[in-house]
C-alpha cells in the first residue's frame, strides 16, 4: 500500500489534493498520513516513512506558502507533479452561534490572507489567530479546545467532518481561488 503524507489534518485542502494526486497517478491502494506541516511531510519523505508527500506551494490570493519554501530549503526531494485545486473558504462555527457573537477567528495564515477583505469588513475588531492548519482549527473548535465563541475558516468538508455549521460560504476574496500543490518523493541521490 502506498503511504502519502500530507500537510494538514482530516478535512484539509491537502487531503483533497492527495485524492486528486492518486487519481492523476492512478494509484489504487493508498493511505494518508496527516502530518500537519510541510516540514513534517518533507521529513517523512526523506526518512522513508511515506512514499509521497503533498503540500501547498502557492495560492492565487494568499501568495507563496512560506512554510513550504522554508521546508524545501532543509530537505532534498524530487518533484513528482504540480497541480491546482479550487479552494472554497467558509466561516464555520459551533451549531447555534450567530455571526454577531463571534469573538475571534482561527485559521491557517494562508486562509486568513485569502479572506482578508471579508475579515476587515466584518471582523475588523476581532483577533485573528493563526493555526497550523485549517482542518486542525476546525477539529479544535469542535472539541472545545478553542473558545466556543470562536469561528474558523475552513472547507465545507471540515464542517461536515467535525459537526460545525457553515455561518457564511465562500468568504475568500478572489472568486477563482486556486492553490498550487506539489507532490514529491525521495530524491534518488547517487
Amino acid at each position: 500500500m502506498i503511504q502519502i503524507g500530507i500537510q494538514g489534518a482530516e478535512g484539509s485542502f491537502s487531503e483533497q489534493a492527495a485524492k486528486k494526486f492518486v487519481e492523476n497517478q492512478k494509484i489504487k491502494k493508498y493511505s494518508i498520513k496527516y502530518l500537519i506541516s510541510s516540514d513534517g511531510v518533507l521529513n517523512a519523505v526523506q526518512n522513508e516513512k511515506v512514499d509521497y508527500g503533498i503540500f501547498a506551494m502557492e495560492n492565487a490570493q494568499g501568495g507563496v506558502v512560506l512554510e513550504s519554501v522554508e521546508a524545501l530549503c532543509k530537505y532534498t526531494c524530487k518533484i513528482v507533479e504540480m497541480f491546482h485545486i479550487p479552494i472554497k473558504q467558509n466561516l464555520l462555527g459551533k451549531k447555534g452561534i450567530k455571526i454577531e457573537n463571534i469573538t475571534e477567528i482561527h485559521s491557517h495564515r494562508q486562509a486568513l490572507r485569502q479572506c482578508k477583505e471579508y475579515l476587515v469588513e466584518n471582523f475588523w475588531s476581532k483577533p485573528l489567530i493563526q493555526e497550523d492548519d485549517t482542518a486542525e482549527a476546525a477539529r479544535r473548535l469542535a472539541e472545545s479546545k478553542i473558545p466556543n465563541t470562536a469561528a474558523v475558516i475552513a472547507s465545507e468538508h471540515c464542517a461536515n467532518k467535525y459537526g460545525l455549521e457553515i455561518l457564511k460560504e465562500s468568504i475568500h476574496d478572489l472568486k477563482n481561488n486556486l492553490t498550487l500543490f506539489i507532490s514529491i518523493k525521495k530524491a534518488d541521490i547517487k
